[in-house]
């Protein structure tokens, strides 16, 4: 991919002025730092969801055990909700993925403007994604984790509904 692929130019070096690299630098490191923001943000999103099945799913058994949900039909309201937050969730993990391509790839051709390209090294050293030896996406391991809870809800559901039910 390529600055002009991206179109990422609005002026030339010499329409823009003597300001050009230094306020190219600027932007590159402001937008390198956004890029972390958005994985620390993914971050703190998939820890609020694994908070909120663990406590559910903690919640669940407990009523369970105690025998404190009686009607079958009704239970699978709440087991529904939760399947529906699994599938949110996991939207959640696909999208800041796509965010993160994206931006990783505006950062690749913005480092062809400047003397280094430090992600674009690292990218060609870990085998561009191509070699799981190399590297692993995060993303894997993400998806799997609400498919797990939902799982989980399932597995509580099937308990409820044929030992207690």
């Amino acid at each position: 991919m390529s600055k002009n692929d991206l179109n990422l130019l609005r002026q030339s070096k010499d329409d823009y002025g003597p300001e050009f690299e230094n306020h190219l630098f600027d932007q590159y490191k402001l937008y390198v730092e956004m890029a972390d923001r958005v994985s620390a943000r993914r971050m703190l999103a998939n820890s609020f969801f694994v908070g909120v099945h663990t406590t559910l799913t903690i919640a669940f058994t407990v009523l369970l055990k105690e025998e404190m949900l009686k009607p079958a039909s009704l239970i699978f309201a709440p087991f529904i909700a939760l399947m529906l937050l699994c599938y949110v969730w996991e939207r959640v993990v696909n999208s800041y993925r796509q965010l993160n391509s994206g931006k990783y790839k505006v950062v690749h051709v913005l480092e062809q403007m400047l003397p280094v390209a430090p992600y674009d090294a690292e990218w060609k050293a870990l085998g561009e994604g191509k070699d799981r030896k190399l590297y692993q996406p995060l993303t894997g391991v993400e998806k799997w984790v609400p498919r797990c809870f939902g799982l989980l809800y399932i597995l509580l559901a099937g308990i409820f509904y044929f030992f207690k039910g």
